[in-house]
């Protein structure tokens, strides 16, 4: 059952209510075939009282007027947390953010929540014979002034991690 931000998250989910709401924004993608480009973004983060967080977004390319064209990627997964899960001795809480997206790609992610900071690598990438070439990638999410700022770095198996992604987006209701 999802969860307003009211208190009632489970404690497991404390360390990532920064996160949960919904948001939009844009931000610039770059691709070795398109070059750079702007895109929009939207994400709906929603937490449940099991105990983790739904993640679902989307992304398009915005043309010069700053209007929706081509949809350029759409994941969804999961965030989880606890204390127990944390490394003892480091600060911040140990998370994991398990994704899907529709080009045949399913990946592990973790890393660290510090404050409303969450720095994460791949931990495993799993991927159908069809799938875009990805071997791993590398986030930093981060609150500033109250909006949600992003960052993704990719790699394939020509290519050293490099940026892919980046966007500021505001909590919209």
């Amino acid at each position: 059952m999802p969860l307003e931000i009211d208190g009632s998250l489970p404690a497991s989910l404390v360390p990532l209510q920064w996160l949960v709401g919904r948001w939009a924004g844009a931000g610039v993608i770059a691709t070795p075939e398109t070059g750079e480009a702007q895109v929009g973004q939207e994400v709906d983060v929603v937490a449940d009282e099991r105990g983790f967080l739904s993640w679902t977004s989307r992304v398009w390319r915005l043309d010069a007027e700053g209007r929706r064209t081509d949809p350029l990627d759409t994941e969804t997964g999961y965030w989880r947390t606890s204390a127990e899960q944390s490394s003892p001795g480091k600060p911040g809480v140990d998370v994991e953010l398990l994704l899907a997206h529709p080009t045949g790609v399913v990946e592990v992610l973790v890393g660290r929540v510090l404050g409303t900071r969450v720095e994460m690598v791949t931990d495993a990438v799993v991927r159908t014979s069809g799938a875009s070439d990805y071997t791993a990638g590398k986030r930093t999410f981060g609150q500033v002034e109250g909006d949600l700022l992003w960052v993704l770095d990719v790699a394939s198996s020509t290519e050293q991690l490099h940026p892919r992604l980046s966007a500021r987006l505001r909590r919209v209701d």
